[in-house]
């Protein structure tokens, strides 16, 4: 099976299910895409069972491949990938993105998340 975000997006029906599927996101970051921010990529996973079980990033402005396999790890361009020690939420740096859809519920949603985020005393 295939899901493509694109067609999602425009509001084609799509269903996970068990079978083995493809799913993949050919304009990953549209938004930035159409507004000449830098950060694009094409992103491709595989689901088996409902579970991911491989994915792909290609960051093609910065001409970076991230690869991850379960129980394998991850990689950019073949290098193995780790995430640091720090365990403590207050010396992390928050990053997040909204989102497009601007339905009411969705964003009272998003709002009340950000809010619960924003009471964390992070860096930035």
């Amino acid at each position: 099976s295939f899901i493509g975000e694109e067609s999602v997006a425009a509001g084609e029906g799509s269903i996970l299910t068990d079978n083995p599927t493809w799913i993949i996101d050919p304009v990953d970051g549209t938004t930035n895409f159409v507004h000449r921010f830098p950060f694009v990529a094409v992103s491709i996973g595989f689901v088996v069972n409902k579970k991911i079980e491989f994915g792909i990033v290609y960051s093609c402005v910065e001409d970076k491949m991230y690869a991850a396999r379960k129980g394998k790890g991850a990689f950019c361009n073949g290098q193995k990938l780790q995430v640091s020690g720090q365990e403590d939420i207050t010396k992390s740096l928050l990053v997040t993105e909204l989102g497009s859809n601007r339905d009411p519920e969705t964003i009272k949603i998003i709002l009340s998340n950000m809010e619960r985020l924003l009471s964390i005393p992070i860096h930035g």
